[in-house]
């Protein structure tokens, strides 16, 4: 079950979602994903696990036929500590060409995030990134990228789940062509409770977390549930079996939970963590 990108390339909808996931543990994870059948992993610098997935992937034996994502911190921002950061990544994952490489934030007050994507542009034309896209970005931050640069993202991840799904957003990526990707897409939980979630999961006979993924997929969007337990992998990975049973009146009532209070990330517009091992730390993120 895949969605094709600008440029044709396919990226599974559903992917394997890394982030808090301790360098220790993130091996052992990421092979019992694999083995499950998950064929996406997504991590990012900031995360400190890259080379716990590159490690899986080895062990695995499926080194080539995983999409992987990886992530551009904020203070690497700049074209050559883009391509630096690239590089240093792609040694930590261990492979020749990552498939997508992600802006994480667009931190605007540093002004940097459009050299990056001049950075990003020409890894996509020598080949060593398969695609493109960026992370909490809004339309003023992606038109400057198009403005300046002449290249749209794309994807977009953005935090996205039923009490927060920023529709007019979604509409802008539609309208060209960008795919929009969840993270963070139960809501760390807080929407496994609603009503329109429970009563769609009791008559379909599904877990709520499957009707939420469910809402995502038949709306378009990739997804990046994440845990380390090996019945929720399965469970989420199954949600491609609840999506098509949802009916269109369970979607709308599940949409109609959006509210513009129940971000739980920071603010695209004005966000600059600067990503370091520190920052991650002291923000309880690693």
């Amino acid at each position: 079950m895949g969605v094709m990108l600008a440029g044709g390339v396919e990226i599974p909808q559903i992917g394997f979602g890394t982030l808090q996931m301790r360098p220790d543990e993130t091996q052992a994870a990421v092979e019992e994903a694999l083995a499950l059948g998950y064929r996406h992993v997504d991590t990012a610098a900031a995360y400190m696990n890259e080379a716990g997935v590159g490690a899986a992937l080895v062990a695995t034996g499926l080194a080539g036929e995983v999409f992987v994502t990886t992530k551009l911190r904020t203070f690497e921002q700049g074209y050559d500590s883009t391509l630096r950061a690239f590089e240093a990544s792609r040694a930590a994952l261990g492979v020749d060409v990552v498939d997508l490489y992600l802006i994480h934030w667009p931190a605007p007050a540093l002004g940097t995030y459009v050299d990056s994507w001049r950075a990003m542009a020409r890894l996509l034309d020598e080949g060593t990134v398969r695609a493109i896209g960026v992370s909490n970005f809004l339309p003023e931050h992606i038109e400057r990228l198009a403005d300046e640069v002449g290249v749209l993202p794309a994807i977009d991840q953005v935090e996205s789940h039923p009490s927060f799904w920023r529709p007019e957003l979604e509409a802008y990526c539609r309208e060209r062509g960008i795919v929009v990707e969840a993270y963070a897409p139960l809501g760390h939980g807080g929407d496994l409770a609603a009503e329109p979630v429970v009563a769609a999961a009791e008559r379909i006979g599904a877990s709520p977390a499957q009707v939420i993924l469910g809402w995502h997929l038949r709306a378009g969007r990739v997804v990046l549930p994440k845990s380390a337990h090996v019945a929720r992998m399965r469970e989420n990975l199954a949600a491609a079996e609840v999506a098509p049973l949802l009916m269109e009146a369970e979607l709308a009532a599940i949409s109609a939970l959006n509210s513009p209070d129940a971000r739980l990330f920071g603010d695209p517009a004005t966000n600059v963590n600067r990503q370091d091992p520190a920052d991650m730390l002291a923000r309880g993120m690693l």
